[in-house]
């Protein structure tokens, strides 16, 4: 588990594929930026993109993930050396500034909109239709790995649009500060919705008549 709040943006710094088949996964070698690996270990998780990837090797400054062609294909921001958002897995005693987030990724989303606006700046971001039920003004949305508030959310026939406030801090502590219009974005929803949804989903079944 994780909160949304990025401790760090370190570098992808290579991709290495992790075999000839065109199915093989690729390997990740990440400077970890700001991030301590005092205290991580071979097997933790951190999130990468807002993505759960588990740790194969380390040094002090760097570590290595391995990736699968299938989290390939559900993601953004993993394919190429470049910069990303970094987080350790949450430890039970640490404060959530964000919300609980699983670091999967739930779809992606296409940026339509990010400008200034006063002091900080305005991203919208259209959804695809099976996320958007998931969106609610003031709920919790992940973007690219950051926890984030819903400001408004319009649905149609595409799909949903909905719009966040980014204040200055965000900005520059984050890889969000490189979004443009048609960028894509690692989408989770909220964690309680998720879970909302598929108990409303059930219908009552009545137990099974004992001998």
């Amino acid at each position: 588990m994780f909160t949304g709040i990025v401790a760090a943006v370190g570098r992808i710094e290579t991709v290495t594929p992790l075999g000839a088949n065109p199915d093989a996964g690729v390997r990740l070698s990440i400077d970890a930026g700001g991030l301590s690996l005092a205290d991580v270990a071979l097997g933790d998780s951190i999130a990468i993109q807002g993505a759960c990837m588990t740790v194969v090797a380390k040094t002090d400054t760097r570590f290595d993930v391995d990736v699968s062609r299938e989290s390939l294909s559900k993601t953004v921001g993993l394919e190429r050396p470049g910069e990303v958002n970094l987080e350790k897995a949450l430890r039970l005693s640490d404060h959530i500034g964000g919300h609980l987030v699983s670091g999967h990724v739930d779809g992606l989303g296409t940026v339509t909109h990010f400008a200034p606006v006063g002091e900080s700046h305005e991203l919208r971001v259209r959804a695809p239709a099976e996320l958007g039920k998931y969106l609610a003004y003031k709920g919790s949305v992940v973007v690219n790995g950051v926890s984030l508030t819903v400001n408004s959310v319009h649905d149609d026939a595409d799909g949903c649009e909905f719009s966040i406030n980014l204040i200055p801090h965000t900005v520059a502590v984050t890889t969000l500060k490189h979004l443009k219009a048609g960028s894509h974005v690692n989408l989770e929803i909220d964690l309680i919705a998720r879970y909302v949804e598929r108990m409303l989903s059930q219908t009552s079944v009545a137990p099974a008549a004992r001998a």
